[in-house]
C-alpha cells in the first residue's frame, strides 16, 4: 500500500496491518500460510504453462475441476500434500518447488 493512502486511512481512524495481524497468526502460522499460497500460485502457473484446463488437470489427478480450483485458490481444505503431488504430476522437480516457496 502506498504511504499516502496508508496515512489517509490512519488519519480517519482505520488500523492498517497485515493479514497475519488480522488473523492473529503467530510467525510459524503466517509462514505456513504464505508457503501454501506460493504453492497454489505455482500450481496455476505450471497448469497454464502446460496449457491444461482445470478439468484436464483434474482428470490426471483423478479429482474434480472444483477441487483444482480450490487448490489454486489456496483453500484451507486443500492439503499441502495434495498441492505437492499435483505439482509433481505436472513435472515439477523438488528444486522448482524450493524456488516457489523461497
Amino acid at each position: 500500500m502506498k504511504a499516502a493512502k496508508r496515512a489517509k486511512l490512519e488519519a480517519t481512524g482505520w488500523t492498517v496491518g497485515s493479514a497475519a495481524d488480522f488473523l492473529e497468526l503467530n510467525p510459524d502460522e503466517a509462514t505456513f500460510v504464505e508457503m501454501k499460497v506460493a504453492l497454489s500460485q505455482t500450481l496455476r502457473r505450471w497448469r497454464t504453462r502446460k496449457r491444461l484446463t482445470q478439468g484436464e488437470l483434474a482428470k490426471q489427478l483423478r479429482s474434480s475441476q472444483s477441487r483444482v480450483a480450490k487448490m489454486e485458490a489456496a483453500d484451507p481444505s486443500v492439503s499441502v500434500d495434495l498441492l505437492l503431488r499435483s505439482l509433481f504430476k505436472l513435472g515439477a522437480k523438488p528444486e522448482d518447488i524450493a524456488r516457489a516457496i523461497a
